[in-house]
């Protein structure tokens, strides 16, 4: 526990967002490990609260970073403390990095950006339990 000005006790976690927030503004994503990261993000889903425990829940049932942003609703929603904001969160990283890629694929010539093309499908289907055509 740190200490107030007034002397008093104050649990650890207390600025924890703020200070994270901080370190990723000043440091850029790569300061900070898989479940810090997913702890911003589940930020926007709670307003309040430790989520610090659930990242790392996420990261572990799921087997990492990656999985965890691609995971469907339905697997997500199988997870204790994760709610449809909290989904939602999560699954909007997912759609807006596909966006990019997309956009990036559409911004070119079509046999100039093979790899783009190849790049976003691999991004949209590289965790699907189920190829799709």
């Amino acid at each position: 526990m740190a200490e107030s000005d007034s002397g008093e006790k104050k649990p650890h976690y207390l600025g924890h967002r703020e200070r994270l927030r901080k370190r990723f503004l000043e440091s850029g994503p790569n300061a900070l490990a898989d479940y810090e990261l997913l702890e911003l993000l589940l930020f926007a889903g709670s307003p309040r609260g430790d989520v610090k425990p659930l990242a790392k829940e996420l990261l572990a049932r799921m087997g990492g970073f990656s999985e965890v942003i691609s995971a469907p609703k339905e697997r997500l929603a199988e997870i204790k403390g994760m709610g449809e904001s909290k989904i939602v969160a999560l699954q909007a990283v997912r759609a807006a990095a596909l966006k990019l890629l997309r956009d990036d694929a559409k911004a070119r010539p079509v046999m100039a950006a093979w790899d783009k093309v190849l790049d976003y499908c691999r991004a949209s289907m590289a965790y699907l339990r189920e190829e799709q055509f």
